[in-house]
């Protein structure tokens, strides 16, 4: 798929919910890791080489490819930022997943929660609740496309693949829920 190695570039960078694994190609960012220590950042680099079929390379310091989304994540984090303007790489997301994330990605803004439910009947599969949570659970780029900010219509947190507390930290920042005790 992609013709060099030189094609996918990852950086780590700190946040305030832990190292995040940011992964861009030519076409944008592709990939967000949570909880990106050694170990996670190995494993998660291997399996996005063998699915972009290109082993992603380290950026150079100042690499342009990952300079804007570096920059937007720290101005997320500070609240100096409320909705990202990114190119995106969506070669990891097709069909229904994909359609749904840009939904998210579209009509979900800072500062709001959607349900389950009232995302499926926005993409127009009203029965389809339990597939929106596969495609956030399936999300490769959390964050920038906020499937934090997707939950239960009983006002539960739901699930979220970085884990509930850094969903509920999100939602805090976003002035969601109120800003965690500890």
């Amino acid at each position: 798929m992609r013709s060099t190695e030189q094609d996918v570039q990852w950086s780590a960078v700190a946040s305030d919910i832990g190292p995040l694994l940011l992964v861009a190609t030519g076409t944008g960012l592709v990939s967000v890791i949570f909880h990106a220590r050694p170990a996670v950042r190995k494993k998660a680099l291997e399996q996005l080489g063998a699915r972009l079929g290109s082993a992603p390379v380290q950026a150079p310091p100042g690499s342009a490819r990952l300079a804007a989304p570096i920059r937007q994540f720290a101005a997320y984090f500070t609240g100096e930022l409320r909705a990202f303007t990114l190119d995106l790489d969506w070669s990891l997301t097709s069909g229904f997943n994909r359609e749904v994330l840009r939904e998210l990605a579209c009509g979900v803004p800072y500062g709001t929660v959607v349900g389950y439910g009232d995302l499926a009947r926005r993409v127009g599969q009203p029965g389809a609740a339990q597939a929106v949570g596969a495609a956030m659970g399936s999300n490769p780029l959390p964050v920038v496309v906020p499937c934090h900010r997707v939950v239960e219509s009983d006002g539960g947190l739901g699930g979220f693949g970085g884990g509930l507390e850094t969903k509920r930290r999100l939602l805090a920042l976003e002035g969601v829920l109120p800003q965690p005790l500890f």
